[in-house]
């Protein structure tokens, strides 16, 4: 497995988002807009990079010296938050990157931040962010409001991790 670790964004990693966002199947599974223009996704980055939000943290996942995703911890409040993550390169899915970067998020979330419950939610087609959450230990705990998901609506499932189960 890469030796990978999560860092803060900083200035210059807006360039490594708008490579992805030339990826259509990048986009489609992460549910952004094909075709955006690069200037667009470069102020956008840019803005995440500058923001300072305290229920909102986005880290980089760095494989040597080259930014290959981010994990995202959002609506934090002091007990819990809700888990994303994305590798930004398709070539590089389905090497265990995904699991690596989550599990370095968890053990933040459930260390560092003192939370005690991380939820996710999961467009049902997408196999293999069903398979990332099962693997990291996350249950399905129900269904969310069905959402547009590569052109069609689709049932969103919703996962939780409790910290006593990731730490045991």
């Amino acid at each position: 497995m890469t030796d990978l670790r999560l860092r803060p964004l900083r200035p210059g990693d807006e360039e490594s988002a708008v490579r992805w966002g030339a990826d259509e199947e990048f986009c489609l599974a992460i549910d952004w807009d094909v075709g955006l223009p690069p200037e667009q996704i470069r102020r956008h980055w840019q803005g995440i990079i500058t923001a300072s939000e305290p229920d909102f943290l986005r880290l980089g996942i760095e494989s040597g010296k080259t930014l290959v995703g981010y994990t995202d911890l959002a609506q934090i409040t002091s007990s819990d938050a809700e888990f994303g993550i994305a590798i930004g390169e398709t070539g590089r899915w389905g090497r265990g990157l995904g699991q690596q970067a989550g599990r370095l998020t968890l053990a933040h979330a459930f260390g560092e931040l003192g939370l005690q419950t991380v939820t996710a939610e999961v467009h049902a087609p997408n196999g293999r962010s069903r398979a990332l959450m099962r693997r990291l230990g996350f249950v399905e705990v129900g269904r969310g409001r069905p959402e547009e998901y590569r052109g069609e609506v689709v049932p969103v499932i919703r996962f939780a991790l409790e910290r006593a189960k990731f730490e045991g």
